[in-house]
Order: structure tokens, then sequence, then C-alpha cells
């Protein structure tokens, strides 16, 4: 059996604090006041240390410690790992709206940021002028091993057929919607027959080969044709509005195409369950203020927007 970090099983670590007071001062009285201890307590440590490192460390001459060759080799290496572990063991200071500056990196898909961060940013805007946000794709979802990894602090998805929430997964559900279908304006109706005779785009974020819409419509006994599949869904109410295509969405954001493009809403011909965006995080992953605090804002909006 290997025994991990035998050189420092044998030392009591606050010894090296000691060795860098006395390194730095070359002084016991001074690098005793500076720990507040005894002169004597840091008398009876160095000889510890001493005993550990079978070295003398120190040479008195006259009032100074002056370090032996060793000890000189030593005290960058001590004063270096003092200083990361000083500064990775400080508490973290609590969460500020009003002035903290940190970026929060945030995986999402297009639409997902859609449906959040226009009522995030309304809301936040004025209590977290310096807090920053960087989106970032991701090919897959609800992206478990970035959020155990720490390389996102929060992930924008939506369900799946026969999902199953993974239990070192915290959700918040943002909301639901339900599937629409839009066209171009010229269309008059829309049936299941007609949905099944003509050509699709689809947004597979993830470069899924299935949608939810299709794994429906095969239990069903169904298929539909594909003409595009895209990962953005930026585009496609434009390429809606100028061809024969059609489009499942959710209604929220059908609303808001209809507002740029030409296009028609149909209910979707079909019985589906609701399309439902979630927020992601991980309950390992240890949570910064920022991330906690923004969590409970979203929480809020989330909770708003049921009502």
């Amino acid at each position: 059996m290997n025994i991990m970090h035998p050189a420092l099983r044998r030392i009591d670590l606050n010894l090296l604090l000691m060795f860098d007071a006395i390194y730095r001062h070359r002084s016991v009285r001074l690098a005793a006041e500076e720990l507040i201890i005894s002169t004597s307590a840091l008398s009876h440590a160095l000889t510890r240390l001493r005993s550990a490192l079978n070295d003398p460390l120190f040479y008195r001459e006259g009032h100074r410690m002056c370090p032996s060759v060793y000890a000189t080799q030593l005290a960058p290496s001590v004063s270096s790992a003092l200083t990361f572990l000083n500064q990775q063991l400080t508490p973290q200071p609590d969460f500020s709206p009003s002035v903290s500056t940190d970026c929060l990196q945030i995986a999402i898909t297009d639409f997902t940021a859609f449906c959040i961060f226009p009522p995030l940013m309304a809301r936040l805007q004025a209590i977290v002028p310096y807090l920053s946000f960087e989106f970032r794709y991701l090919p897959h979802s609800p992206a478990l091993t970035e959020l155990l990894a720490g390389e996102v602090d929060l992930a924008l998805g939506f369900n799946a057929l026969n999902e199953h929430e993974h239990p070192d997964l915290e959700v918040i559900r943002w909301q639901k919607d339900e599937y629409v279908v839009i066209s171009n304006i010229n269309r008059l109706q829309l049936t299941l027959s007609d949905y099944l005779a003509a050509r699709h785009v689809v947004v597979t974020p993830w470069n899924e080969t299935q949608g939810v819409l299709d794994i429906e419509l095969e239990r069903l006994g169904h298929t539909r044709k594909i003409a595009i599949k895209t990962p953005s869904m930026l585009s496609a109410p434009f390429i809606i509005e100028n061809s024969d295509l059609l489009m499942a969405i959710p209604k929220s954001a059908a609303e808001k195409f209809i507002r740029t493009a030409r296009l028609k809403i149909f209910a979707l011909p079909f019985a589906v369950a609701p399309f439902e965006v979630k927020i992601y995080s991980h309950i390992r992953s240890g949570k910064s203020g920022a991330t906690h605090w923004l969590q409970q804002e979203l929480q809020k909006i989330s909770d708003e927007l049921s009502n």
C-alpha cells in the first residue's frame, strides 16, 4: 500500500509557518511576535523541525538567525505553498449584487437563452450592474460533466421524451409551453395529413438524431419529412416565411417570431407532452455566492411566470 505524502505525514504543518516567519525576519523574537506565541515555544518548534528535516536550518550570529544552505533552498517553496494554501482556504466573501464583478458561465441553446434571459436581464440590470455572463453552446444536455467539473455554473435545457432526472442535478422548472406549428402566410389549414405531407425545419441543438416530436410520431406510426436540420433556430422563421416548409416550436417563441417575419401559427395536429424549459445545477459542484443568488432570482421569476 502506497502512503501519500510521506514527508508531510512526519511534519506538523504549523512548523512551516514558523520556518517561514524566522526566515523572513531572521529573528526568533520577531517571528514569535508575528505568530503570537512565546519565544520559548518557537524555539521548541524549531528544534522539532530541525529533527524532522535533519538539518540545523538556522545558525545564530549575534542577534540574527542566518539560514543554512538547505533552508535557503527550501524557503521559496515553503513561502509559495503557504501563500497558495492561504488563498485557497480563505472563506469566500458574501455575495454583494451591487458590486459583484463575477462572470457566470451558462450552458445554453439559443432557444433556452431566448426564453430565460430577456426577463432575467430586465429584472437584474439595475441590481447587478457589473455582473456578466458568458454563454457556452455544449454538444449535449444536461451538461452533467461540465457542471460537476465547474466548467459551467448553470445549464439551460429542456425536457426530452421519457427523460429521467439525474439524482445529482438540481432543477428549476422555468416554464411549460405547448408546441405549435409556424408556416408562411399562404397556408389555410393544417391537418395531420397536411403536416405529414409537408417538409419540415427541425432544430437539433445537440445534433440529436430524433427530436421529441419525431419520437412521438414514430410511436403513432408516422414519420415526417425533414428538409433542414439545424442546431440554431435563429434563421428558421425567415426560412419558413419564404418557403412551404413547416416548423414546430413552443408557442411563446412563435408569438415572438410573428413580430419579425410574416408567418401563421397553427395548432400542432397531434398530441404531445408540453415543452418545458429547465435550469440545471450540480449538487456536488459547490455554489458560489453569485450562482446561488442567481438561482434564487431565477426561481422567483419562474414562480411569477407560473402565477
